[in-house]
């Protein structure tokens, strides 16, 4: 006990950096032992559920991944703020955390090391694991995972030829990023919007060249119908295509400022994608709100945090109030009954707020 005070004393008074590192790996420790928890589980599950559905063992395992990463958005904060309780305890229970107390440190200098390492997570989150995921994820698009007009698909080209629209009820990306439409049927009009040709065909593929069919049965102005192979010349590429029609978390981090920009040039509304790049962009501040959190339901005076499960199971149970709140503020920013950036900054600092005003008060007492 002497021997741990005067270490940590020596640590806080000669080497600020070293009891900085200290507490950032006590985090860091308890951070990726809730995630490997919570990701072992998620992982085994989805592989159970999705074995019966792919062809090998090599298929699911890579599903399986996939289908984690895109549900560690949902699950990270909790982790976060589960691995700030999980570290608070370790060094309650060894007395560590009543020592650098007893040298001087404020709840509020202890949690720099927490609030540095939870921004590091936001930062690698939205900068890399948000593109790799959606790389992974956008791979091999099927019209169920696309934003769809009465479940098909509805695409209108205006040009000075005239007018061409296509009708599909699905789609799939080839891994060349070519666009197969599904029991497409397409309708050329002339600059009078007068019917000129009828396209239906099984399959219509759109390449950076124009749309390809092989089977194709037009119907002509004066009705006569032919059975051949059709080629139609468009502007139309595979990625407009595909930015009409993704989802806001479909979208990489690094290109939703691109793609907002060029949306809004079109006229199209991007509330979603301006809430899905404010999430982003403020994820590390989320992440500290939830360690400050953490840090609040952690504060005791005993050596022995004997009350832990209970604060823990408080815990999680704000944790759960507040992600509903956050979901309500969401849909409030896509609904544009307040500004994007407001509804995403707003639970954070509420959150901020309310635990350092617990932090404060307790540590008056």
């Amino acid at each position: 006990m002497i021997s741990n005070y005067y270490t940590i004393y020596i640590m806080y008074r000669l080497k600020p950096s070293v009891l900085t590192r200290f507490l950032l790996y006590r985090f860091f420790a308890s951070f990726f032992l809730v995630m490997l928890t919570v990701c072992g589980v998620i992982f085994a599950v989805t592989f159970v559920e999705r074995l019966s559905s792919n062809p090998d063992t090599l298929s699911t395992l890579f599903d399986a991944w996939v289908r984690l990463l895109e549900y560690v958005p949902l699950f990270l904060p909790l982790a976060v703020f589960m691995g700030t309780l999980v570290a608070f305890y370790n060094l309650t229970k060894s007395s560590e955390l009543i020592i650098i107390a007893g040298g001087g440190l404020s709840p509020y200098q202890i949690a720099r090391p927490f609030l540095f390492g939870a921004c590091i997570v936001g930062i690698f989150t939205a900068l890399v694991v948000n593109p790799y995921s959606v790389n992974l994820t956008t791979r091999n698009l099927t019209g169920h995972q696309l934003k769809l007009i009465d479940e098909a698909i509805w695409i209108r080209e205006t040009s000075d030829n005239g007018y061409l629209t296509i009708r599909a009820s699905g789609l799939h990306v080839q891994k060349n990023k070519n666009i197969d439409f599904k029991h497409a049927t397409i309708f050329v009009q002339d600059t009078n919007f007068k019917l000129t040709e009828r396209i239906s065909a099984n399959i219509a593929t759109l390449s950076d060249s124009g749309i390809d069919t092989t089977d194709a049965t037009t119907v002509n102005s004066d009705g006569v119908t032919t059975k051949e192979a059709k080629h139609l010349e468009t502007k139309l590429t595979p990625q407009t295509v595909l930015d009409r029609y993704l989802q806001p978390d479909q979208i990489s981090f690094w290109k939703l400022p691109k793609f907002i920009h060029k949306m809004n040039a079109i006229g199209v509304v991007t509330r979603e994608h301006l809430v899905q790049f404010w999430t982003l962009l403020f994820l590390p501040l989320t992440l500290m709100a939830l360690v400050m959190l953490g840090i609040a339901f952690s504060q005791t005076k005993q050596r022995r945090n004997y009350s832990f499960g209970l604060k823990f199971s408080l815990g999680i149970l704000t944790c759960f109030a507040l992600y509903f709140t956050v979901n309500l503020f969401n849909a409030l920013g896509k609904t544009g009954a307040l500004p994007p950036i407001l509804a995403i900054v707003a639970p954070q600092i509420i959150i901020i707020t309310g635990a350092c005003m617990f932090i404060t008060s307790y540590d008056t007492i």
